[in-house]
């Protein structure tokens, strides 16, 4: 039998955020209002941790999911969303997590009358006879609990644009038509937090020491160059979007004034699978499509960093077919290097 979808009113659930909020230093120890990060505390399997945070982790596939940050995109222009509502909970994870709650909040130095307050709603909504009856055991398998999921490096004003909200959501049905609800566009947002590309590793010609007036040739192997997708869904629901990131150009900055980028400006444009060329014998008197010559010696300066930033354009299509473009992505890489005077060189 089918609910179809409920959305809890205040009474014990608002009041979890209340009382969490009463006491400035209590609620640095422990939020219940389901708030969560990057650093929510989940077994993996969705269950609640055994930390002093009961918060949550929202049940969102991410294939392939990151691991860690080395290659991550960046971005001065676009950050992942501040807030959304997201499936959760599992009845049985729900009744874990509602019960974990309800003991700190008896455990807590609160007034009786406030615990005793607490536990009314809690039988209001998962009692016998409440809006989510002995949570909602009798669907499992057939839908989740959906809760706000909050973004901690946010600040509060931007984090909370979603109202503390719990819900329940038939695998069978459509979720809520809000803003803030997760949507393929979401998801995507969150898989291109997700995207991890290659490194930006140069190879040079000459590939150890530079020499002024020399041109140094600067290129990137072509498997750096594949396309990277990264796909977020919602298990159960259907719902999903995937992420595509491609490498569009790579801009090299000498380190120093004192040396010609090329070509001017220092943005080489992908050709292909790869950026730059190789140098080959018998083009010493060339410029290279992508490199730098350095006018200036590192006996001075000990050396120069020669630094690239490869740019990804982002494009995202969802479980409905539609999608869209995200913001470019920037990944930085470099290497430091030694310019030594004219002398005869053999390449």
């Amino acid at each position: 039998m089918s609910r179809g979808l409920k959305i809890a009113g205040i009474s014990f659930l608002a009041c979890v955020f209340v009382l969490s909020s009463s006491s400035s230093s209590f609620a640095d120890e422990w939020r219940g209002d389901g708030e969560s990060g990057g650093t929510g505390s989940s077994d993996g399997e969705g269950g609640i941790g055994a930390g002093a945070n009961h918060r949550v982790t929202p049940r969102i596939t991410f294939s392939p999911a990151a691991s860690g940050s080395e290659g991550a995109l960046s971005s001065s222009v676009w950050s992942p969303p501040a807030c959304y509502y997201a499936p959760v909970h599992t009845p049985a994870e729900a009744e874990a997590y509602w019960t974990a709650v309800q003991d700190r909040i008896i455990q807590a130095p609160f007034p009786q009358e406030d615990k005793d307050s607490a536990r009314d709603g809690h039988e209001a909504r998962f009692g016998e006879d409440g809006e989510f009856p002995d949570f909602n055991r009798d669907l499992d398998g057939e839908g989740m609990f959906w809760m706000r999921v909050m973004n901690d490096d946010y600040p509060a004003s931007e984090r909370f644009a979603c109202e503390w909200r719990l819900f329940w959501v038939d695998f069978s049905d459509s979720p809520p038509a809000d803003a803030l609800t997760v949507s393929g566009e979401t998801l995507a947002a969150l898989a291109w937090e997700q995207t991890r590309v290659p490194d930006t590793e140069l190879s040079l010609n000459p590939d150890a020491e530079q020499t002024v007036n020399l041109a140094t040739w600067v290129w990137l192997d072509g498997d750096q160059f594949a396309p990277v997708s990264v796909r977020a869904s919602l298990d159960g629901y259907g719902i999903w979007a995937e992420t595509t990131a491609r490498p569009v150009a790579m801009r090299l900055d000498a380190g120093t004034g004192d040396a010609v980028l090329h070509p001017s400006g220092g943005r080489c444009e992908v050709r292909g699978s790869s950026v730059g060329e190789p140098y080959a014998r018998g083009r010493s008197g060339e410029d290279p499509p992508c490199g730098v010559t350095y006018l200036r010696s590192t006996h001075r300066a000990g050396s120069y960093r020669l630094s690239a930033t490869v740019t990804w354009e982002v494009t995202w299509q969802d479980h409905t077919g539609a999608g869209g473009s995200l913001p470019e992505g920037l990944v930085d890489g470099g290497t430091d290097v030694t310019v030594q005077e004219v002398q005869a060189i053999v390449r």
